[in-house]
């Protein structure tokens, strides 16, 4: 696979064509981390392009600093690149691969063209998961326990100060933004969230269809989201 490229949509188009040279291309919208992950694992592409705008959120920079520690990918050329043409970093290996003979290559290099900014360094970020960007330790929930979505009850199966998967009988729909009540020993404790991703499973016999997704949480405090996963862990 000679190239894997990952934009939003609306740069696409203005990313590949400073890409011409690499040959064939197959891109992935922002949205798409997780296929994006499948494919590089399965392809272990020459080069993997991530656009400058991407990177930079927690969700690229996991998704980069998964893709450099795989030994498995020591032969991709990671490069993070502006749609405008203006920046180009290339991303170094950890030492502790490159000294296992993984990646021979020198450390990345931030390579801007005149009178552009300096290049800022993609900040590290935890492992990606095959259900997106894992920022923080997770704490399984015992059976049983639930939280509430727009007024709806949600099932939580692991919980940390940043979010939470949860399992709901409601639809669920990636971007969507919800209202996220989590009950405390003697109160509720409110907060907004947005669902980070989303799938439909398909019921068991005589039971009715959930839908699993992760949220992220916007405005939680995480001390009482502590309380709670400790109160209710597995």
């Amino acid at each position: 696979m000679p190239a894997v490229v990952i934009a939003a949509s609306n740069l696409m188009a203005s990313l590949c064509e400073r890409l011409t040279g690499e040959g064939e291309l197959h891109t992935f919208s922002d949205t798409e981390p997780i296929q994006a992950l499948q494919a590089i694992l399965e392809g272990r592409p020459d080069v993997i392009v991530l656009e400058r705008l991407f990177a930079a959120t927690p969700r690229g920079a996991a998704l980069i600093n998964r893709i450099r520690t795989d030994p498995n990918l020591g032969g991709s050329e990671v490069r993070v690149m502006s749609h405008t043409g203006d920046y180009m970093r290339q991303v170094a290996r950890p030492a502790a691969t490159v000294a296992a003979g993984v990646d021979k290559g020198a450390a990345g290099l931030a390579v801007p063209s005149p009178g552009s900014r300096a290049a800022t360094p993609v900040a590290p970020a935890r492992g990606l998961d095959w259900h997106g960007t894992r920022r923080a330790a997770r704490t399984r929930m015992r059976g049983g326990v639930e939280i509430q979505l727009d007024g709806n009850p949600a099932t939580v199966v692991d919980v940390s100060t940043v979010g939470a998967q949860v399992v709901s009988n409601t639809i669920l729909r990636p971007n969507q933004k919800v209202r996220v009540s989590i009950p405390q020993e003697d109160a509720l404790m409110r907060c907004r969230g947005t669902v980070a991703w989303a799938k439909f499973e398909l019921p068991k016999p005589s039971a009715p269809p959930v839908y699993r997704a992760g949220l992220e949480f916007i405005d939680a405090d995480p001390a009482a989201v502590d309380e709670f996963s400790t109160r209710n862990r597995q």
